[in-house]
């Protein structure tokens, strides 16, 4: 049976340059890419985020997965991160932001997953596209009006969230399931490299460096020399191989490249 989509992936983390502990945990292995950006301090954030990818490593090898995989993966590292808090007595929490891979009736699909504001991108035909969308009080500003992107950027509320995995919140991931099309690039990321690398130039670099694992680590190292005052995490995926039909496989130099339309679950965009 062919697979619903082949990829090839790169990732790359940096301490940074403020703080002691690198927070972040990142999966990156088909069929799952996952960054968590663990909060806390005192280690309970890197606990935190090891315990939700190592929840969804047991998802590794396998061909394709479905939401309910996913809820249940979640629901784990939910489980998981709440027995941290229970037996520190911290406020241990983390992000979780990627893609997995899926199918539906045989074709190849990503699912997205976000709670939190670690981000998931996609760069297709050239652009580049957040999947995802933020839980945070800066993004709750920007939709209301009173802040722009650019202000954004400075303000000194940006690293508030209102959504995570533990760190007292109860909040629901959001998911968004879409088709996957051969050349399409995906971006998974910590807000240390959103933070120190404007999106024009993310895309330049992910246009730019064709091996993922070099995407990855041109990257963090901008982030680091930008400022690195948080730590990153990238991981880059490109589907080289898509199921279009049952049985049929489309190769990365044979398809249009443009974007489709997302179909948007549990909430999803804005």
């Amino acid at each position: 049976m062919t697979a619903p989509l082949t990829v090839v992936a790169g990732s790359s983390t940096h301490t940074g340059r403020r703080r002691a502990l690198n927070e972040d945990s990142s999966l990156a292995c088909a069929p799952v890419f996952v960054v968590a950006d663990g909060m806390g301090g005192h280690e309970a954030g890197e606990r935190a985020s090891a315990a939700v990818t190592t929840a969804f490593a047991a998802l590794i090898g396998r061909e394709a997965l479905g939401l309910d995989d996913v809820r249940q993966a979640l629901a784990r590292a939910r489980g998981a991160v709440d027995a941290l808090v229970t037996t520190t007595s911290s406020r241990a929490g983390t992000t979780l932001s990627g893609v997995v891979i899926s199918s539906v009736d045989g074709l190849g699909y990503w699912l997205a997953l976000n709670i939190g504001d670690s981000r998931t991108y996609r760069f297709a035909g050239g652009e580049l596209e957040q999947i995802t969308v933020d839980h945070s009080v800066i993004q709750e500003l920007i939709d209301a009006g009173e802040l722009t992107a650019e202000t954004a950027m400075h303000d000194t509320r940006r690293n508030v969230i209102t959504r995570a995995i533990g760190g007292g919140s109860s909040g629901d991931a959001d998911f968004w399931l879409f088709p996957a099309d051969a050349g399409d690039r995906m971006l998974v990321c910590s807000d240390g490299l959103t933070a120190e690398v404007p999106d024009a130039r993310i895309r330049e670099v992910l246009a730019q460096e064709r091996d993922p694992q070099r995407a990855a680590a041109v990257l963090t190292a901008e982030a680091v020399e930008a400022g690195g005052r948080d730590n990153i995490t990238v991981i880059v995926v490109d589907a080289t191989a898509v199921a279009a039909r049952p049985g049929a496989v489309v190769l990365s130099d044979e398809v249009d490249e443009a974007t489709r339309p997302r179909e948007v679950l549990n909430g999803g965009a804005r």
